[in-house]
């Protein structure tokens, strides 16, 4: 998985369609990358989770290189279900909710020793939360590094709510993960750490 999401990662550093916007898209991806590297000999992550991550960050790179307003996959999706915009940040902050609340739910286990019974909700919290914190952040940055340019770089393409949207979505995508999670308790096969 580190050799996928490197691969990956040169893939998509290589001539990105704004360089500029391209780095600071991945100063959280290399923060993030190097906590779960560093943490890895102390908490180590279910192989699931790590293919979660590897899955999210795989599709974050790709909407980093083209900027999220400009992927090709966007465009095609767009054009297919005849919307008014690229869609592609939308599918992005959907699926952090999806890939990601599955891990969050793990480390709430076994590292916050959390009920079982409250993880699932927990983790639909802290995904909402997560997300929320990452919007108004990108808007604090955009603000100070472009403030002429932020809505551009946001990518908001004209929707003043989009900030809230994507939110939601990553809400909607950590409430389906946390229900296949509980699918997946209740039908007898757990991962190791879920089990009482």
């Amino acid at each position: 998985m580190i050799g996928w999401q490197i691969l990956v990662w040169i893939v998509a550093a290589y001539e990105p369609l704004k360089f500029h916007d391209w780095l600071l898209e991945n100063m959280l991806v290399f923060a993030y990358s190097g906590f779960l590297i560093l943490l890895y000999r102390y908490f180590a992550f279910s192989n699931l989770s790590y293919g979660l991550y590897t899955v999210f960050i795989t599709l974050h790179l790709f909407g980093a290189h083209y900027t999220y307003a400009q992927t090709p996959i966007g465009f095609w999706i767009q054009d297919w279900l005849y919307l008014e915009r690229n869609n592609y940040d939308r599918i992005v902050h959907f699926s952090y909710g999806l890939l990601i609340a599955y891990p969050f739910r793990e480390a709430l286990i076994r590292a916050a020793h959390i009920k079982r019974s409250w993880s699932y909700f927990v983790a639909v919290c802290g995904i909402l939360a997560f997300s929320a914190f990452y919007e108004v952040l990108e808007g604090i940055v955009a603000s100070i590094v472009s403030p002429e340019l932020g809505a551009m770089w946001l990518g908001v393409q004209g929707d003043e709510w989009d900030a809230q949207k994507d939110t939601a979505l990553a809400g909607m995508g950590a409430v389906i993960g946390m229900f296949l999670s509980w699918l997946m308790v209740r039908s007898g096969y757990p991962p190791v750490w879920d089990r009482d």
